[in-house]
């Protein structure tokens, strides 16, 4: 194992706190949804067990993933296979579309509004916005939500889904044109009234400073399949958690400097020196209830498939 990876390991196995619950979502996501988006969960407890998750933390876990309705399981003699919901897909297949992007989002120079109509109790008001929060909404003095590229109807659909259909009556959107207008605020100035990027570029720093001795330390040799399957989930965890936070700005209403496009470039070299020889130590480990291994889909070779700047950097 290279040192840099056994450094990022050893890391991660002495936090005080383990989301257990979250890395085992990472995990299907990355791992589970190309070989079929199931798995048996003794073999699940397996492949986590060198993360430091022990058996009866990924069960404990797994059965709350059931309870939230991410998961749910499908007997088979005396196993038991786990496979992600519905709903539990579909978020899982949101974010693999900006996880495994090649390029940022391009934008078409309009803006997403979600404008509260009358009054809202407190609690409503709180509770809509964290939703449209963690799907990337800023925003301006508490009555108007904005992005300059989500999908409208789908964050409609995410806020029903999500309990808070009882609200959408009270919610207009809108999409916005900018006007052009000499004196009036600039993209930038609205994109610093409506998001603080602070303390996300800060995280983004330390993701890349976290990682690129691992970068580093591959480009100098190949690590063993363990290695590189364990480095993988960690690698994508963390950039997901990342993401989660990140309301996906395109780059041209971003700092020149902004970090967050040194992590993604960092993040998709890393996976591709990774992925080879943690699908070797998936195809010797990875098991269904009853006994199979599935091969993996093609698609997953087409992840952070063009051309990587970093790969010539220093």
């Amino acid at each position: 194992m290279t040192t840099s990876i056994q450094d990022r390991l050893e890391a991660f196995r002495k936090q005080d706190r383990v989301q257990a619950g979250s890395l085992i979502i990472s995990a299907f996501g990355d791992a589970v949804v190309p070989r079929g988006g199931r798995i048996w969960l003794g073999s699940l407890i397996r492949l986590l067990e060198p993360l430091g998750l022990n058996e009866r933390l990924v069960r404990t876990s797994v059965f709350r993933l059931v309870r939230d309705e991410w998961l749910r399981s499908e007997p088979c003699g005396r196993r038991t296979d786990y496979l992600l919901t519905a709903s539990g897909l579909q978020r899982i297949e949101d974010a693999s579309r900006r996880i495994y992007a090649s390029t940022a989002q391009g934008w078409d120079r309009r803006w997403r509004l979600v404008v509260t109509v009358g009054e809202l109790a407190a609690k409503d008001r709180e509770r809509l916005r964290r939703a449209l929060f963690w799907q990337g909404f800023g925003t301006l003095n508490g009555d108007c939500f904005i992005h300059p590229s989500a999908d409208l109807i789908a964050a409609f659909d995410a806020l029903v889904g999500e309990g808070l259909g009882g609200l959408v009556p009270k919610l207009k959107p809108l999409l916005a044109a900018d006007a052009a207008l000499g004196t009036a605020a600039s993209d930038a100035e609205l994109v610093h009234a409506a998001w603080n990027l602070e303390g996300l570029a800060a995280t983004y720093r330390d993701f890349v400073e976290r990682y690129q001795p691992v970068l580093t330390q591959l480009r100098e040799g190949a690590c063993d399949d363990e290695s590189a399957f364990l480095g993988r989930m960690l690698l994508i965890h963390d950039y997901r958690r990342l993401l989660l936070r990140d309301p996906g700005l395109p780059d041209v209403l971003l700092a020149a400097d902004w970090p967050g496009q040194r992590a993604r470039l960092l993040c998709r070299e890393l996976y591709r020196r990774l992925l080879a020889p943690s699908e070797r130590h998936l195809e010797m480990h990875f098991q269904l209830a009853d006994g199979r291994t599935p091969e993996a889909s093609p698609r997953l070779f087409e992840r952070f498939q063009d051309a990587d700047p970093l790969s010539d950097a220093g």
